[in-house]
């Protein structure tokens, strides 16, 4: 067994993020992802995904139109198939989000 530190940041540039897949099973599948002023394009995910940042800061949009700002411990659960990016990461420190990558038929709780 390995242990990783979920706050570890790596010393030198990132030209692209960081994903760690940290967990999987049959229906979920948990990420640790680094970036550093990385943005991303559209995602049309077909599971649920549930995220939390937990440092930096980042800015998520959806093809709606609606933006979230998320700091520190902010989370939301974003349905399956809401197309959303990463519109923005701050490009001076680290954005280090957990992400839960689950199956739509086992979604429990609200949608963000």
């Amino acid at each position: 067994m390995r242990l990783v530190n979920l706050f570890a940041s790596p010393a030198e540039a990132l030209p692209e993020e960081i994903v760690d897949v940290l967990a999987r099973g049959q229906d979920v599948r948990v990420e640790r992802i680094v970036s550093r002023g990385h943005v991303s394009g559209w995602y049309d995910q077909a599971d649920h995904e549930w995220v939390a940042l937990l440092a930096g800061e980042a800015r998520l949009e959806f093809e709606d139109g609606e933006n979230r700002q998320l700091l520190p411990g902010d989370h939301l659960l974003i349905p399956a198939h809401r197309r959303h990016r990463v519109a923005w990461t701050t490009p001076e420190c680290d954005s280090i989000w957990l992400a839960v990558h689950y199956r739509a038929a086992s979604v429990e709780g609200r949608p963000a």
